[in-house]
């Protein structure tokens, strides 16, 4: 089965794409975007890994489900495109990015820079339909993004991964922590952000493992 994704990744994950679920997944998504409006446009499902190849990785934030209202969902968790409002928890994540390295927020919600430098922006579900968000769970991609994780865990070092809420820490037990460090807290919407996601200082533990592991550090 040929998906369009970078070919570091394609080696990595051939294995998945030949699997029963994934051409079955296959299947159901194509059927979504011809009948019904599905985010994010078809180019950009796979947008996360284009932007960041399997050895740049060097930090993965889970999220959950793209964004389901218009123009908003770009393949990137959390990332809104240029000129969209930011969504409040990404008002709050760039107001602890401010709190904790001193980084005031920019005037732009798409964090592709952030995937450029090295940052995998990993919705455990890369489609959804418009105006119903967790349409696209439970189809077969979470099976898919599970095995992205153990893959980075089992065949790279040194990563940081961002778990933000139950969803994502529930991924915990994919990641092998003594070869990666694993930040988790609170969620950043604002049903959860003031129970524990300001304050967290994952930015700058984030770097300060990164330039321990002698890598670069990103710019948040």
């Amino acid at each position: 089965m040929q998906v369009k994704i970078h070919p570091s990744w394609q080696a990595h994950l051939q294995s998945e794409f030949d699997k029963p679920y994934f051409e079955q997944l296959v299947a159901f998504v194509r059927q979504e975007y011809a009948t019904s409006t599905v985010y994010p446009p078809g180019k950009l499902i796979f947008n996360a890994f284009n932007l960041c190849p399997f050895d740049h990785v060097k930090v993965v934030l889970i999220g959950q489900d793209p964004y389901h209202e218009p123009g908003q969902a770009q393949g990137l968790c959390f990332s809104v495109n240029d000129g969209v409002p930011f969504p409040p928890s990404l008002v709050n994540i760039f107001k602890e990015i401010q709190s904790d390295i001193g980084t005031p927020p920019p005037s732009s919600g798409n964090l592709t820079r952030w995937a450029q430098q090295g940052v995998l922006l990993l919705n455990a579900t890369l489609t959804v339909r418009e105006h119903m968000a967790g349409s696209h769970q439970r189809h077969g991609w979470e099976e898919f993004t599970d095995a992205v994780i153990r893959t980075l865990s089992a065949e790279r070092d040194g990563l940081v991964f961002m778990l933000w809420g139950s969803y994502a820490q529930s991924k915990s037990y994919l990641i092998d922590s003594s070869r990666h460090l694993i930040l988790r807290s609170a969620h950043p919407s604002p049903l959860s952000a003031h129970r524990g996601f300001f304050g967290n200082h994952h930015f700058s533990l984030a770097n300060q493992y990164l330039r321990s592991n002698g890598q670069t550090e990103i710019q948040w």
